[in-house]
């Protein structure tokens, strides 16, 4: 399995100068990877573009030797760091999960999901709560590779390692790929066999 992007460069509209250039990456499961990057050093738009939300850039980006899928299910899952960003406020939690797949109950216990919290709308969760349901959103059984864009900050250090451990043993399960974003170099150290600096491949 492998994730590859081949020379890829972006700007904004608006902006002058590129914020990606000529950024070159081959991801595969045979390692769990950490890219590390400063706020504003364009992780977060590299994320997009590796897992297919941002598609106007310059470059190829192909999983398995395949242009990624622009219809139907995405096999590469980007979770982001505000979870509130990606659900309907008018949908009830449970909606929120049906919408990419039938999560069992033993996947709920191991998420630390109460059935309780199925009924209410997202605003009704706090933010840890509400990211336990983003991360299980994106485990579809279809889901190959995963990347995870500072998923963990906003959370406190109990909740960063319980959902951390729940996605980890859901990776080595399924032999899934997984990307681990962040700044957090403890975090990367801990949880990575190899790590990439993002300022070392981005040629601005």
């Amino acid at each position: 399995m492998e994730l590859k992007a081949t020379n890829i460069s972006f700007k904004y509209p608006s902006a002058k100068k590129y914020l990606l250039k000529d950024v070159n990456l081959e991801l595969d499961n045979n390692k769990i990877m950490g890219l590390i990057g400063d706020s504003g050093s364009g992780k977060s738009t590299l994320c997009k573009i590796l897992s297919g939300y941002v598609t106007k850039f310059e470059g190829e980006v192909t999983f398995n030797g395949n242009p990624l899928p622009k219809k139907g299910f995405k096999p590469v899952q980007l979770i982001y760091q505000h979870p509130e960003k990606v659900m309907n406020p008018k949908w009830k939690m449970k909606q929120v999960l049906s919408e990419s797949w039938d999560v069992s109950d033993e996947m709920l216990e191991e998420f630390g999901i109460q059935k309780s919290w199925l009924t209410r709308f997202p605003q009704e969760l706090s933010g840890g709560e509400m990211q336990r349901f983003s991360v299980l959103r994106s485990l579809n059984p279809n889901t190959q590779f995963l990347i995870a864009d500072e998923m963990t900050t906003m959370l406190d250090a109990i909740t960063q390692v319980q959902i951390l451990d729940s996605v980890l043993k859901v990776v080595k399960e399924r032999k899934m790929g997984f990307l681990l974003v962040s700044h957090d170099m403890d975090l990367v150290e801990t949880i990575c066999d190899d790590k990439i600096y993002l300022k070392d491949i981005n040629h601005i």
